[in-house]
């Protein structure tokens, strides 16, 4: 019934968000005479911001249609390596010229995002920073509303068997890069894979920001997931798609309650944020206007979660810890992290993050005992908070660099 009273609410906004829109270029089109009364400014930007917290957002797109290596710019052509019902395998292929032909020897990325609520375009500043040097792959997962009930479930044991995929696709000589809530079924996978002793396991695996054991520095996140007995997520957050989506019927955590939940950790600074959008819409602060525009029209696209994936990361990562435990099996074999041998690893950590605390990442190393410590490194970014590891001014000039390098290390 919630999704059902939430469609109503937004084809309800719908037309109050367009009648805004244009009431905003009533008073700040040059061609209008309203533009030119008293307080125009203010009525413009009072609208316009009504119509950005009224409109419905879609899946943004990637947008990266070139790069830069050694000064010459370089066509990106977005291509699907691999097609799954829930995840699309992206590969952002470089229209290398003659004079660059040397650079298809670039190192092959896997960077495998989160599947939380939000697009993989998320992610685009990682990528884009990453293309120059390398030949990059992302998981475009798919918002769940938009897969058929006959495609069957979707539990965490698939998102692992869909990273294997992934990485025997591209492997041997692949590196992985997981950020935030993957870096637990990516570390389930390679661990798999070592176990089976699998030829084309990756030279290298980089994970940023995620759960891998939630008892070390616990955050809100951490504890509403471990404060609430299991069948409350299943009995009330657990709704069925309404009959106008593809999807209809399948059970889904909803896009639109993980993104209150993601604006309830922090209200106050969502709320001066668009306070300072309207002052700069008024002051005609261009510059801010568009990183606010760009970061919100990036944060407010949410997608819905199959509910047995969902449920069972509550379960297995959040509650009984399965993967630092050692008690994780996955279709009958146990995920035994201390099997990897060869696959170099790096853990990120941020320091000011409040989704995924400190040496919940790091804990990985602890785990996985069999790796060289020449192989190991681990970061943390001081200043840095959630999604400051993997945009933003200090992901390209901190963070990043230092991956290039240990990738460049680990070939």
């Amino acid at each position: 019934m919630l999704y059902h009273l939430h469609d109503i609410q937004r084809k309800l906004m719908n037309p109050l968000s367009l009648w805004a829109q244009a009431s905003s270029e009533l008073f700040s089109s040059p061609y209008s005479p309203l533009s030119y009364t008293p307080f125009a400014r203010r009525m413009a930007a009072g609208y316009d911001l009504l119509h950005r917290l009224g409109k419905h957002y879609d899946k943004p797109e990637f947008g990266l249609h070139t790069t830069t290596i050694k000064d010459v710019e370089v066509a990106i052509v977005e291509e699907q390596a691999v097609v799954k019902p829930f995840c699309t395998l992206l590969h952002f292929v470089r229209q290398l010229p003659k004079a660059l032909a040397a650079r298809a020897a670039d190192p092959k990325i896997l960077v495998v995002a989160p599947l939380s609520g939000h697009y993989a375009t998320l992610l685009r500043d990682t990528v884009r920073a990453m293309l120059p040097d390398h030949d990059v792959y992302i998981t475009d997962w798919t918002d769940a509303k938009l897969v058929p009930l006959s495609a069957g479930p979707f539990h965490l044991d698939d998102y692992v068997a869909y990273v294997i995929e992934f990485i025997q696709h591209l492997g041997p000589d692949v590196h992985v890069i997981s950020v935030c809530q993957p870096t637990v079924p990516v570390l389930a996978a390679i661990s798999l894979m070592s176990t089976a002793k699998d030829p084309k396991l990756p030279r290298s695996m980089t994970m940023m920001g995620g759960p891998i054991d939630t008892r070390r520095n616990p955050t809100q996140v951490n504890a509403l997931a471990k404060k609430k007995p299991f069948d409350w997520f299943e009995n009330n957050v657990i709704f069925k798609v309404p009959s106008q989506y593809p999807g209809y019927l399948r059970k889904v955590y909803p896009g639109f309650l993980q993104h209150a939940g993601f604006v309830a950790m922090n209200p106050d600074r969502h709320m001066n944020s668009h306070y300072d959008y309207y002052l700069d819409l008024v002051k005609g602060d261009q510059d801010d206007v568009e990183a606010h525009r760009r970061f919100y029209d990036e944060y407010n696209a949410v997608l819905d979660l199959p509910a047995e994936y969902y449920l069972d990361t509550i379960k297995i990562v959040f509650q009984e810890h399965r993967l630092p435990n050692g008690t994780w099996h996955v279709n009958g074999v146990r995920v035994a992290p201390e099997d990897i041998k060869s696959v170099a690893l790096f853990t990120i950590e941020g320091e000011l993050d409040d989704i995924s605390g400190s040496g919940q990442t790091q804990a990985a190393h602890d785990l996985c005992v069999s790796i060289p410590k020449s192989k190991q490194k681990h970061l943390t970014a001081m200043g840095v908070g959630h999604y400051g590891i993997f945009s933003g001014r200090r992901w390209r000039e901190m963070i990043y660099p230092q991956i290039r390098d240990f990738i460049r290390a680990s070939a």
